[in-house]
């Protein structure tokens, strides 16, 4: 739990001078020190007992030992109840331990790295917990930023320095910071000794964008923005060093006030469970009442008969007191109807489901050699509940890994393999024609070198672009050696690409750029850059070639480029845009190149207007915006470039399948808006089947309110349709407020796909909450940065993925993995087992104890209500501990309706969860009436049989020992004959729990009503010889074999029933495995399907943000066809009609094909038909069959003899009413 100074909330601006730890003290700032464990030495005890009872079944335990303390109304002893608490008290408060011990571990590994700061003139080493607000300190390059600073100077020229901001928003590209120009010359530890200047600004807040300050020095001011500031979490890049000073620290920085609380999380089963709880304890109470008035009543008009010589225990002396002292009796001998040992069972379960998970090899991946983990056990079953996935998209959906993969110039395209089904070519090697080339590259096409290597102007042209138009840092580290550090991944791809071919970007200053052109080193004069912004998705260079030659250099979006060529671009524009269409349908990230020759008049002209906009005080942005657009104009297309932005394996099939399972995905990325609806394509959460793609982007609360009931009225139109949203993070902030969040919240979840870009950490976590509020579904958050972790913490379930971003997020998840494909195995193997397990284990576990207590119930009205036990004591000890824990433990661990494989194929299998099916309120009733009907029969058939049965000899069977051990026994088989009947897969453990637990039952009750025991401990064991003696009587076993007779067949009947009637998806999955296991045999279908190629989006991407030469570069649209899609879809789907509709589509599409095995396709449906119809085999499950057939290649059959089949069986009978005989002779 992160632990918040008070004197935040009430600061209303924040007073900081440097080098005066007196004067910054008063104000009571917070330390650097940090803090996210919830407990130390002192309160673990107290607090975490306290958590723990707020656990209503905890505190009900603890009221029972306290009744088992009181010798008068107690009939058994207390440690019965006090030893199992013990037990769960110490295991869970171990496990939280263990939990906060790794956080104590993290924050003294943080608190204690080592910083310098200046200190009296001087610099010395301090740990980051000893650092205070007004400090000044110096940062070295790759070293963490300690707390959030203001900028003073840097090694760099014009106080510039680049930062890594991947613990913050998860992006890995470098950004720009530049000191104020005052302090920028301060860089020597002297001079900022000195340094006395004062800092107003904003409060502690968590916007992560933001920053309003002023600088006070010398009787002069200075605005600061958020470009002179380091927050905490950066890392510094490619800067030797420089020096900051300290506005916020520790709690009070934006890294950790985005980083929200530490909840405690538990499963919706949990909290089902303690409603429950209450209410078996009402009954608990209902029935003490019932069994109170009969004793009270029987006290009266019976007991008071026998009071000469049975007379009241002291203190009891009147009936009404001898009934209240029996209401607690009778509670006490109850409450094994929820037993203590189900919250251990419970607890095991859940850790034996923890290691399946730790242990599944097909969820670690060998490239890391990382295994998934399961860092929680209390929320497995949860796995199997998710309704929504909130998803980071940079390092979790992607690798964040750009490579040159095609590109246009001049009209001609390069890249294409000219043969997909003949050899692979050869990757091309450079280092022959460029030493500088840098051997990772890959490109295949050899005719682009060609052209390059005869001189081929054009291509000249293009690759001067790349290496010129950016605004990459190049680092030499030997000879030779050039390391590029770009602001994005697409730069750094292009650059690259420049440098292979031939123009090799060597280094920078801020008025030059120097390259090596094929071989030649070439200095140009950087006049100009025309930044980017969102409008213009562009950006420019103006340079001066050697010769005094003045050139604009443009590459951006082609929607806005191409609009701004000269006229005589026309046709190639045409050519070059089918290859931009080309690139596209590919799922590439398309960027266009154009250049403009200016004259030195043109550009004297321009640079004094661009300089009148630059120093604008009002407008400023307009301004430059108009000077830009007025010199990027009549330019002449080059061509275009297409880069492929790597996603993760398998995160199409992955997002596809769990879109099956009816689980919705959203995207919240901190990245622009361009980037994040690219890989949205990339990773078919958008398609082109989408009637409308929505974009919120208003800035004003009344904007964002339109456009949201504008597109809230078009999907309540038509909720047949398919529709994706997508909203920038300042729309955002006013949707989620009160009076807008139900608008925002019902348009968004009618949606198939929500990306929302540009979001801030605490917007991501804002996101999570408001769906946790208004849909009641259980949410997961997955990430795998720092500014994901407060996602992480708000959602039901948080999941890290060990990635390139470090630590954070896996440490802050409750499960963890290194790729984003493994969710699939998580939720729809892992997840829907857990649930499913949970559910039957809590269905057998109160069924059983029902029929367990409830005879004792009975028993009170043949008792005289005297609270007397219907078991013998030891029975009632071990009933839950030996004689039926182990079995239940086996189903609830290892048991499954459907093999792993099978759940992935059949994706809806996974929706019983998410509305709760198995386990539910109507389950529970369900439960505990068959485990009451069970305590009736097991009551009440021993009861009638036995009243008047004898033994061989004459003696007479109506005891209360024969009674007892009779009833005992039959109980054990009985819930031992259910447990059969409810385990639906059987492992040697499962053997041996279940018959070994029988076993045990009988030897351990021949012992205990054994002559040995009996003669050392005479005053403990009463049954001693009754086990023997009763069961060799035939009549009993007679009474317990009818008793379980007339306990199970009801069951097994309406088992059957249901299944013929109304199976279930899982019970048509089961049947298909049998007929693959019995009958399968593989014959290959030939046949592909074709992929039809998406229309062209903007494809220029930006993904970082706006500043002094920072570059966005190139986006992504990646797709796959439609019709690709719903062949996948239509294989991992387990409607039968939706595939029938989806096979009729693919054929619509192909040429028609006669079945190769016509011959045998209507005998053998022939066949099926006569064997479906004579077993009342329901239609939908023989339709079932014949698709899997279909697919399984057992027979191949036509779609139109499927269709006939249809018809066959549905219109014949509902339309004429024709018996099953006749339907048969008129197919046949």
């Amino acid at each position: 739990m992160t632990h918040f100074v008070s004197h935040v909330s009430a600061e209303e601006e924040r007073r900081v001078r440097a080098n005066d730890r007196e004067y910054n003290e008063k104000f009571q700032y917070a330390s650097n020190c940090i803090m996210t464990s919830k407990y130390n030495i002192i309160t673990f005890l107290p607090v975490n007992l306290f958590e723990q009872f707020q656990e209503v079944a905890n505190t009900y335990f603890l009221f029972l030992l306290i009744l088992q303390l009181i010798p008068q109304i107690s009939s058994l002893s207390w440690f019965t109840t006090i030893v199992p608490l013990a037990l769960v008290l110490s295991i869970t408060a171990v496990k939280d331990a263990t939990d906060d011990y790794f956080r104590h571990k993290s924050d003294n590994q943080v608190n204690n790295r080592q910083s310098q700061v200046l200190i009296r003139g001087s610099l010395q080493n301090e740990k980051w917990m000893n650092v205070r607000v007004g400090d000044i300190i110096k940062l070295e390059n790759n070293q963490f930023v300690a707390a959030d600073l203001l900028l003073l100077s840097s090694s760099e020229p014009h106080g510039l320095c680049y930062i890594e901001t991947a613990e913050l928003d998860g992006e890995t590209n470098m950004k720009v910071r530049q000191s104020v120009s005052v302090t920028s010359e301060l860089g020597d530890p002297n001079n900022l000794a000195s340094f006395d200047g004062e800092v107003v600004c904003e409060p502690p807040n968590n916007k992560l964008d933001r920053f309003c300050g002023t600088l006070y020095w010398r009787d002069k001011k200075y605005t600061l923005t958020n470009q002179n500031m380091l927050l905490r979490g950066c890392v510094l890049r490619n800067t030797e060093a420089c020096y900051g000073l300290v506005i916020f620290a520790g709690p009070d920085t934006k890294l950790m006030q985005n980083s929200g609380r530490t909840k405690f999380k538990r499963t919706s089963i949990d909290r089902l469970m303690n409603t429950l709880v209450l209410w078996i304890f009402g009954f608990l109470v209902c029935m003490g009442v019932i069994l109170a008035v009969g004793n009270a009543v029987w006290e009266r008009e019976v007991g008071s008969l026998f009071q000469s010589y049975l007379p009241w225990d002291p203190p009891v002396d009147n009936f009404l007191f001898s009934a209240f002292l029996s209401f607690w009796s009778y509670v006490i001998i109850l409450n094994t109807v929820v037993p203590i040992s189900l919250y251990v069972s419970v607890e095991v379960i859940r850790l034996g489901h923890s290691y399946f998970i730790n242990w599944d090899q097909q969820m670690f991946c060998s490239q890391c050699n990382t295994a998934a983990e399961a860092r929680t056990t209390t929320l497995n079953e949860e796995l199997g509940q998710v309704e929504y996935i909130f998803s980071d998209k940079t390092g979790t959906l992607t690798q964040n890994i750009m490579s040159f993969n095609k590109c246009s110039i001049n009209g001609q395209t390069y890249g294409e393999v000219t043969d997909p089904l003949g050899p692979q070519p050869k990757r091309l090697d450079f280092t022959p024609f460029n030493p500088l080339a840098d051997p990772d590259f890959c490109f295949y096409d050899d005719t682009l070198l060609e052209s390059v290597k005869v001189g081929d102007l054009h291509t000249h042209e293009f690759f001067r672009l790349l290496s010129l138009c950016h605004t990459v840092m190049s680092e030499e580290k030997s000879e030779g050696e050039l390391v590029y550090k770009a602001q994005s991944p697409d730069e750094g791809a292009l650059v690259t690409a420049a440098r292979n071919f031939g123009f090799v970007f060597r280094s920078r200053t801020p008025g030059t750029i120097t390259t090596i052109e094929m071989g030649r080193p070439v200095t140009y004069t950087l006049l100009a850059i025309l930044d980017f912004n969102n409008i213009r998705k562009r950006m420019s260079v103006i340079v001066r070639n050697p010769e005094g030659k003045i050139r604009l250099y443009c590459k951006g979006a082609d929607t806005v480029l191409l609009e701004r060529l000269h006229p005589c671009n026309h046709e190639l524009m045409n050519i070059t845009s089918d290859h931009l269409n080309e690139y596209a349908a590919d799922g590439l990230r398309t960027l266009a190149l154009a250049y403009r020759d200016l004259s030195e008049d043109e550009w004297e002209a321009w640079s004094a207007s661009h300089r009148c906009a630059d120093k604008a005080t009002d407008c400023r942005e307009d301004r430059l915006a108009a000077a830009y657009e007025q010199i990027e104009q009549d330019m002449m297309l080059l061509g275009a470039t297409a880069i492929e932005d790597k996603l993760q394996e398998g995160v199409p099939e992955t997002i596809a399948v769990l879109s099956l399972a009816n689980i919705k995905i959203w995207v919240l990325t901190g990245d622009k808006q361009e980037t994040a609806v690219n890989i949205g394509y990339s990773c078919k959460m958008l398609t082109d089947d989408m009637t409308e793609v929505f974009i919120i982007s208003g800035h004003t609360v009344q904007s964002v309110r339109q456009e949201l009931r504008s597109e809230h009225v078009s999907v309540l139109d038509d909720v047949w349709i398919e529709f994706a949203l997508i909203i920038n993070g300042h729309s955002l902030a006013h949707a989620l407020e009160a009076d807008m969040e139900t608008e925002f919240v019902s348009t968004a979840c009618a949606c198939k796909a929500v990306i929302c870009c540009r979001v801030t950490p605490l917007q991501k976590a804002q996101v999570v909450e408001l769906i946790k509020k208004h849909k009641k579904a259980v949410t997961l958050a997955i990430g795998d940065g720092a500014n994901d972790v407060s996602m992480i913490k708000s959602a039901h379930i948080g999941v890290g993925i060990s990635g390139q971003e470090g630590i954070q997020a896996v440490l802050a998840s409750d499960y963890s993995f290194s790729q984003f494909r493994f969710l699939q195995r998580l939720l729809l193997v892992h997840g829907r087992w857990s649930y499913l397990r949970m559910c039957r284990f809590l269905c057998y576990f109160f069924y059983k104890n029902f029929a367990f207590t409830m005879v004792h119930f009975w028993f009170g009205f043949f008792c005289g209500f005297s609270a007397q036990t219907v078991y013998d004591q030891y029975f009632i000890t071990l009933y839950n501990i030996v004689y039926t824990s182990l079995p239940v433990l086996a189903m609830g661990i290892f048991d499954q309706d459907v093999p792993d494989q099978r759940s992935l194929e059949y994706p809806k299998l996974y929706e019983p969860g998410q509305l709760n099916l198995l386990f539910n309120k109507k389950e529970f009733f369900i439960c505990i009436a068959q485990g009451i009907y069970t305590s009736v029969v097991l009551f009440f058939v021993p009861y009638a049989v036995l009243s008047d049965a004898t033994q061989s000899n004459g003696v007479p069977l109506a005891d209360y020992q024969t009674f007892a051990v009779t009833t005992a026994t039959a109980l054990v088989i009985v819930v031992s004959v259910q447990i059969t009947l409810d385990t639906g897969f059987w492992t040697v453990i499962n053997h041996v729990f279940v018959w070994g637990s029988l076993g045990s039952y009988f030897t351990i009750m021949f012992a205990l009503h054994s002559q040995t025991l009996f003669r050392i401990f005479p005053n403990q064991f009463h049954f001693v010889g009754s086990a023997q003696s009763t069961l060799l009587q035939p009549v009993v076993w007679l009474t317990i074999a009818l008793a379980t007779a007339i306990c199970i067949v009801p069951v097994l009947a309406f088992r059957f029933l249901k299944l013929d009637l109304k199976p279930q998806l899982s019970d048509t999955v089961r049947y298909t495995q049998l007929v693959r296991q019995k009958k399968r045999k593989p014959v290959g279908r030939s046949g592909r399907l074709g992929a039809r190629g998406g229309s062209r989006r903007s494809g220029y991407a930006f993904a970082h943000q706006e500043g002094f030469g920072e570059l966005i570069t190139s986006g992504k649209n990646m797709r796959l066809s439609s019709l690709a899609l719903a062949t996948f879809a239509s294989r991992h789907s387990s409607s039968w009609i939706d595939t029938l509709r989806r096979k009729k589509h693919t054929h619509a599409h192909t040429p028609p094909k006669h079945c190769k095995t016509c011959k045998i396709c209507f005998p053998f449906l022939s066949l099926i038909c006569c064997l479906t119809y004579f077993t009342s085999t329901p239609h939908f499950l023989f339709l079932h069959h014949i698709d899997v057939f279909y697919y399984n290649g057992l027979v191949e059959l036509h779609l139109n003899a499927r269709s006939q089949c249809f018809f066959l069986l549905f219109a014949s009978q509902a339309f004429f009413g024709l018996p099953k005989a006749q339907i048969m002779l008129m197919y046949l």
